[in-house]
């Protein structure tokens, strides 16, 4: 006999983990779905009305609290709180801001700012971004912001967000914690007259393809997994159902990349042998590169080429071709079903061996254990 599962959540969450939840939901239990966005008695007298087997949920304070009280099997996405008995699952906040501060350095960046909203998550994220770079951060929190998801009605930046832009020091990547943040960072800028990507490139987080579709210039994103996330989800209240024993720890899940559009596409590098050193690797990342052609052809000294790398990026040149190979091959391993072998020719090492090799050293796991956590 089927039973069912309660799933309260808002119409984001529900758009993010759907497509992963409902085999689950569909193959063992019947469900309910349930709006996160009423009144707090209302949804505790529907939810003891359902008498559901299971409650699967997302985090916001005082509901989600309240709702724990019914003391049903419960998982909830999107927090890294502990509660006895409950499974959590989040994204790795503090890696999503290290992923947006590697794209801007391999990008060339050496001004750095983030902009957040003072949620918990926001300062988490901001805190990966600061201990991805050994540069100065500056930080401004943007409390008027109205998250109007994909309405083309913004407030006008404060006084205090156009000091702030107009402060930086150009060319500056800045990383904004969520997309319709990073979205209005983006129309803020286009009103103040500063220029994406040439003067400020943005990154954002969540990879919202209708909110970075409908952002002008179009916006980069740190990826979030959610099929992955939506998966755990789902195998975790099985295994609550069954009594099986789970680990009290939250679970995070990684980001799967950044995803660049053209509001960060840019090299912030003003040496013109670097930039077009730079350019000609990232263009080339599926052929067989030989670094001393690489500086034939470009009519550069390799030594010369060599001493500025490290300088600059401090690395060599062939390091960051394998970075870049490895930022593409976690894109691929994360969003496509393609064997690991042909990954490795899509990203130039034209052998899997060679290539998890590599893999292991840049990103410290096999790409096999990689996907398993992303996919």
């Amino acid at each position: 006999m089927s039973q069912q599962i309660a799933i309260v959540m808002s119409e984001v969450f529900l758009r993010r983990l759907t497509p992963a939840l409902m085999p689950f939901v569909r193959r063992e239990h019947d469900f309910r779905i349930v709006s996160i966005h009423r009144p707090i008695n209302e949804l505790l007298d529907l939810l003891r009305e359902l008498n559901p087997r299971g409650l699967i949920t997302e985090w916001l304070p005082e509901v989600t609290e309240a709702m724990l009280k019914l003391d049903l099997p419960t998982v909830i996405a999107d927090t890294d709180y502990s509660y006895p008995g409950v499974v959590s699952i989040d994204v790795d906040d503090r890696a999503v801001g290290a992923a947006a501060a590697e794209a801007f350095l391999q990008a060339g960046f050496r001004s750095f700012a983030c902009l957040g909203n003072g949620s918990p998550y926001s300062g988490q994220r901001i805190d990966g971004f600061l201990q991805a770079v050994d540069f100065p951060v500056s930080v401004h929190t943007e409390t008027a912001f109205e998250d109007a998801r994909y309405s083309e009605h913004f407030v006008e930046p404060s006084d205090s967000l156009r000091a702030w832009l107009e402060s930086l020091p150009k060319p500056v990547g800045i990383f904004a914690v969520h997309d319709p943040l990073g979205r209005f960072l983006c129309s803020s800028c286009l009103q103040l007259g500063i220029a994406v990507p040439e003067q400020v490139a943005v990154i954002g987080a969540n990879n919202d393809e209708l909110v970075c579709g409908l952002s002008h210039p179009m916006l980069s994103s740190v990826a979030i997994p959610w099929d992955a996330i939506g998966a755990l989800v789902g195998e975790s209240m099985q295994a609550l159902l069954f009594k099986k024993k789970l680990a009290p720890e939250p679970v995070l899940v990684a980001p799967s990349g950044v995803v660049m559009r053209h509001s960060a596409n840019h090299l912030a590098v003003d040496d013109p042998q670097l930039r077009r050193a730079m350019s000609h690797l990232s263009e080339r990342l599926q052929d067989s590169i030989s670094i001393g052609q690489m500086c034939h052809d470009l009519r550069i000294a390799r030594r010369s080429l060599e001493r500025k790398f490290r300088e600059f990026y401090r690395c060599s040149p062939w390091e960051m071709l394998c970075r870049l190979r490895i930022a593409r091959a976690k894109q691929l391993l994360a969003q496509t079903n393609h064997p690991i072998g042909v990954i490795s020719d899509l990203c130039g090492f034209n052998d899997a061996e060679r290539m998890a090799a590599v893999f292991k050293r840049v990103a410290g796991e096999p790409p096999s254990s990689f996907r398993k956590t992303r996919v």
